[in-house]
């Protein structure tokens, strides 16, 4: 029996642990639902619009029209969490990376833009009818400018979730340096890491940390089976931990030395780390050595 169990049933839930089992489904739900409301509301409107201008139309071509470009909006949310992980909107890089955001929304709405003609004109087909998209420079510049709306609001409306989320997890800093301190003083290896949650501030030993792992922007420091998000890069949080304790063993792990359980060769020439909570890391080939090393003088 490892020490899992015990270290759960010792460690009271908070409302982040009982959120992640429902987490995926409500995130999923979240923009099934969005289109399909988005879809199925817009679709009345228009019937209704177009029948208030006395204008000729089949009774299917409204759904056709939404349907279609509300399914491909789906479809592409998981590029637009890709992107948005990869150029997050915070405050201290939304210079950087509005431009990259502003291109990622023309690359949106072509993608958007093609794949709905497409579905379009084969919906059509199956009616025996033609669709006209019309003039593509007009139309496409049409369609952006109601495409960019859109991106704009998935992105902070993803922005703004993912903020509440490290609220409630707990978001890690590194201490500030004290005011008397010289300017030209190297950091050195932190100690502790101030962590926020929900308005309050607690302090977390550095030794106390098990693991880190990259997640984008953020490395999650791993504690006693639960993950804070520090905004930090792995190259640089690798400088300032102490490497008597903490060895990189993956381009995307660190792992502290104390809480290592055992080491598990595998026939590919990498590992598997079995930490002492019962959970498991890889060790890829490129660090095994200097692990082993690391151990033997441990």
């Amino acid at each position: 029996m490892n020490d899992a169990a015990p270290l759960q049933s010792r460690t009271p839930q908070t409302t982040w642990d009982r959120y992640q089992p429902w987490r995926r489904s409500v995130e999923i739900g979240f923009w099934v639902a969005l289109c399909v409301i988005g879809a199925a509301a817009n679709s009345v409107t228009v019937t209704m619009d177009l029948r208030r201008n006395g204008l000729e139309f089949a009774a299917w071509e409204p759904a056709v029209w939404e349907w279609t470009s509300h399914l491909v909006v789906l479809a592409l949310v998981p590029a637009v969490l890709w992107f948005t992980r990869k150029f997050p909107l915070h405050f201290d890089t939304w210079r950087r990376n509005l431009p990259w955001l502003a291109l990622g929304s023309v690359a949106w709405s072509v993608l958007h833009v093609a794949s709905m003609v497409a579905l379009r004109k084969l919906a059509y087909a199956t009616q025996g009818a033609h669709y006209d998209f019309g003039d593509w420079p007009t139309q496409f510049f049409y369609e952006y400018v109601k495409d960019v709306r859109g991106f704009a609001s998935m992105v902070l409306g993803i922005e703004v979730y993912r903020l509440l989320l490290r609220r409630l997890q707990g978001e890690a800093s590194m201490l500030a340096a004290p005011d008397d301190a010289p300017a030209n003083e190297p950091i050195e290896r932190p100690e502790r890491f101030l962590v926020r949650k929900l308005g309050k501030e607690f302090l977390i030993a550095a030794a106390e940390v098990e693991s880190l792992q990259a997640a984008g922007n953020y490395v999650n420091l791993h504690v006693r089976g639960r993950d804070y998000p520090l905004r930090a890069t792995m190259a640089t949080i690798e400088t300032q931990l102490d490497p008597s304790r903490f060895v990189r063993v993956h381009r995307s792990y660190i792992v502290n030395l104390d809480c290592i359980a055992e080491i598990e060769p595998l026939d590919t020439g990498d590992a598997r780390i079995l930490m002492r909570d019962g959970s498991s890391i890889p060790c890829s080939r490129r660090y095994r050595d200097a692990l082993r090393l690391e151990r033997r003088a441990a």
